[in-house]
């Protein structure tokens, strides 16, 4: 049975990651890793600033709003992702899909619970309908303007009757939800800046090329192939885990594909039956990343390449905050002083040179982040300090 060394895993997010800044453009990077988080809406950009050597904010904006290449949609883990436009019906087949039918039932049932209609589920149909109707007649819209303009929307409800963040909430916008994760609308241009979310939403019918819905299992054997290319070896529950879907799916798609069972430093594991072969040590490299990063989010067993630091870089819900690299692994996290500089936070031992490494990285994000201070929407206890 091929073993694989941390050493080896540690190498492959070099160059499977593009961590030493291998990368070429936004779509390349995106498609080889399935997807870019987005629900920390500076999160993409700054993926990609750490990947593409000389990356521009308005590279991303153009492949989202001009070209449309790339697109915001709601997937694997009820998680905003960026994803290729004409890979998006595979991934509503595989992953999405799911997720909607799941954020359906919930929606029909408060809207039945709060007595907005006795029927949840025409409801919705007469509001989705009403939802799509207006778009394709409007285009790009907002969800203020959406619930202004359309009285099937109207209605609130109690997410939590007695507590203080309870209280009378308006259930457009879940409405807006489940059409995103169905795929039947999308988000268009952002009318906020980059590291802030204020979408129009548009008609995914107008806004991208149609394609044939995907055959789910099909779907599910392709993403999980990309995915594994990227990430793998991995155990079976770091797939189960990333796609937010069953054993049995996790299991069926591995058999599709032919995975075959490998050695993770004496815990079982998969890979691609055509990527066995030893992995070259990477040159040295360093690399600082977002909270909700793809990689730093990439496995649901994470010691590898956090060590002793799961409990200062993420938070008590598993999300990670901001995260310095070196050579595979993370050695502490970084912040920004009021005036938009950004300061490291390194917190197990690291080498003189890469310390200037990252020193260097950290006045380079610096200077392109422009005096923009970003602000972690799941700040880690480090990112806190």
């Amino acid at each position: 049975m091929r073993s694989f060394t941390r050493a080896e895993r540690r190498a492959r997010l070099a160059r499977r990651h593009f961590l030493g800044g291998h990368g070429t453009d936004a779509v390349a990077v995106t498609s080889a890793l399935v997807g870019l988080h987005a629900t920390d809406p500076a999160t993409p950009y700054l993926s990609l600033w750490a990947r593409i050597p000389d990356f521009d904010r308005a590279d991303l904006d153009a492949t989202l709003y001009q070209e449309r290449t790339l697109v915001k949609h709601l997937a694997m883990r009820r998680t905003l992702w960026v994803v290729r436009a004409d890979g998006i019906s595979a991934v509503q087949a595989a992953s999405s899909d799911r997720v909607a039918d799941s954020e359906s039932r919930k929606l029909i049932a408060d809207v039945e619970k709060a007595g907005v209609a006795a029927d949840g589920a025409e409801w919705l149909r007469t509001a989705s309908a009403a939802v799509l109707t207006y778009l394709e007649a409007n285009g790009p819209t907002s969800a203020t303007q959406l619930r202004i303009a359309l009285p099937e929307l109207a209605g609130t409800y109690d997410p939590a009757p007695g507590k203080p963040w309870g209280g009378d909430t308006p259930l457009s916008p879940r409405v807006i939800t489940v059409l995103a994760v169905r795929g039947q609308v999308v988000r268009g241009p952002n009318q906020g800046g980059w590291t802030s979310s204020r979408p129009l939403w548009v008609s995914a019918a107008a806004w991208l090329e149609t394609s044939d819905a995907a055959e789910p299992d099909a779907a599910s054997a392709e993403l999980v192939r990309i995915w594994l290319r990227a990430f793998g070896p991995a155990t079976v529950a770091d797939i189960k885990w990333w796609f937010g879907h069953t054993l049995t799916w996790t299991r069926r798609a591995l058999a599709e594909i032919g995975a075959v069972e490998v050695d993770l430093h004496g815990t079982p594991a998969v890979a691609l039956p055509d990527d066995l072969e030893p992995e070259p040590d990477a040159e040295p490299w360093c690399a600082l990343l977002p909270g909700l990063d793809v990689t730093t989010m990439g496995w649901a067993d994470r010691d590898w390449y956090l060590e002793d630091l799961r409990g200062q870089v993420f938070d008590n819900r598993g999300n990670a905050g901001p995260t310095a690299w070196a050579d595979g692994r993370v050695v502490g996290g970084w912040r920004q002083s009021a005036d938009g500089r950004v300061e490291l936070q390194i917190v197990t031992d690291v080498h003189r040179g890469m310390q200037k490494a990252l020193q260097r990285k950290a006045d380079e994000l610096t200077d392109w982040l422009g005096g923009a201070v970003i602000k972690p929407r799941f700040p880690s206890p480090l990112s806190k300090m």
